[in-house]
């Protein structure tokens, strides 16, 4: 165990230097250039529980707007070959970018004071991950591919930043860590489209938009498929693909192309709602681990989610807040479940 867990300490150490070499060398490009830093915090707290998927961060940043991917210096030269063979990855029309990605994610019971294991009721786990993301986008189309590894179990130090964090607040801690997934190396591929397929202007300072998507998900975290869409209506609107929660193949909301960033407005705000329904083959999350005996629940073939929330934005500035409601995830999970998403977005 103590193994792991400084197995986990070290992934971590490792993201952030990775993270820290991306973005210092994003800023000794010309400023003319746009860049992107997204910074996901959700938590059911929002919902008044502490349950289920509890807590969640994620840190992305996007690169410049490319005309190729091999104008990235950053990509060894072995992967362009491999980016090519990627369906969209070669359109003319196309501007792309790249992104990278580090985050955890906390899964508890709904009684986090038992000691026992619980039985059909969400296992304790957490995951710890890194990863690649290589975007493609016109005005109306943008393609996400990502590609996550990480590592679930104890070395995602999962109780250590759950119960870290309870210890500041004042408030008991999670009592049934001893009964969390077992270490697992975790790899995800997703990919993700997203079309913006109309916009209107009314009185010429309000707007709506529509976005829809599709996508799937392969690996031994997850294996699904979605589809859904978000309608937005406010002032303003930022010329983007819409709002993410945190999910596989999330597209970060950066402007259409670097074209607009002259064209940048001060100030918006605008509402929005969303929905979602995914298929679910497997999820490890609910499974239990892929080659070891754990704990497991029977999860639910469909999940939907359901959204409304609030955006502001100023100059290259946006934040958002997102209320998510989520189905039923497992047969014995009692009711569904309430999520707040805060999103601060950063372009540059």
């Amino acid at each position: 165990m103590g193994l792991w867990n400084k197995v986990g300490r070290f992934w971590l150490f490792g993201i952030f230097l990775f993270i820290l070499f991306f973005s210092t060398s994003a800023w000794a490009k010309k400023s003319s250039e746009l860049q992107t830093v997204q910074v996901f915090f959700e938590n059911d707290l929002f919902g008044d529980t502490d349950k289920y998927y509890t807590n969640a961060v994620q840190i992305t940043w996007l690169s410049n707007d490319l005309k190729r991917y091999r104008d990235d210096p950053r990509l060894p030269d072995w992967s362009i070959p491999v980016i090519r063979a990627i369906p969209f990855s070669g359109d003319p029309e196309s501007i792309h970018n790249v992104g990278i990605l580090m985050g955890q994610q906390i899964y508890t019971p709904s009684d986090i004071q038992a000691t026992a294991l619980i039985e059909n009721d969400q296992p304790y786990s957490g995951f710890l991950y890194g990863g690649l993301a290589l975007h493609s986008k016109t005005h109306v189309i943008l393609d996400t591919l990502e590609i996550v590894m990480g590592v679930v179990g104890p070395a995602a130090q999962a109780e250590f930043s759950q119960n870290t964090v309870h210890d500041i607040r004042n408030i008991p801690t999670a009592k049934g860590w001893d009964n969390q997934l077992h270490n697992e190396p975790a790899v995800r591929f997703s990919w993700q489209r997203k079309w913006r397929v109309q916009h209107t202007t009314f009185f010429d300072f309000l707007e709506n938009d529509l976005i829809s998507h599709a996508g799937m998900t392969l690996g031994n975290v997850r294996i699904s498929g979605n589809t859904g869409g978000e309608i937005r209506f406010g002032h303003n609107i930022p010329k983007d693909f819409g709002s993410d929660v945190i999910h596989a193949g999330a597209g970060v909301s950066a402007p259409v192309t670097r074209r607009l960033k002259s064209a940048k407005k001060p100030f918006g705000a605008h509402i929005f709602a969303s929905s979602q329904v995914e298929a679910v083959l497997h999820d490890i999350f609910l499974d239990g681990n892929t080659w070891q005996h754990s704990p497991s629940v029977d999860k639910k073939p469909l999940v939907a989610d359901l959204s409304v929330g609030i955006a502001f934005s100023y100059d290259m500035f946006k934040l958002t807040y997102r209320h998510l409601f989520r189905t039923k995830q497992f047969d014995s999970q009692k009711q569904g479940q309430v999520i707040g998403s805060l999103t601060l977005t950063l372009s540059f």
